[in-house]
């Protein structure tokens, strides 16, 4: 079976990795400022539900860690090349 984490509990889950916040959420490629507010119980910041859902792939061991590496390769131009939002600060 499958671990369960909670996601309610990102500091408790990160820290049973034992890894700092910038470790944890790059591989997420999240910036540790919004791995922090996404950490916070007083934090206005709600995370994203693809974000979560990817969270959850792979902390359950749906995603490899050599999943997501690929998934930032093949979307790291789609990344880059895609236009500003409308409205975005440049």
């Amino acid at each position: 079976m499958a671990k369960r984490p909670n996601l309610t509990k990102l500091p408790a889950l990160r820290a049973n990795l034992s890894v700092n916040q910038r470790d944890f959420w790059s591989v997420y490629s999240v910036t540790q400022s919004a791995g922090s507010r996404y950490e916070s119980a007083k934090g206005n910041r709600a995370m994203p539900q693809p974000l979560a859902m990817l969270l959850w792939l792979h902390q359950t061991g749906r995603l490899t860690d050599l999943d997501l590496k690929k998934a930032r390769t093949a979307t790291s131009e789609f990344a880059r090349t895609r236009p500003a939002a409308r409205g975005a600060r440049k």
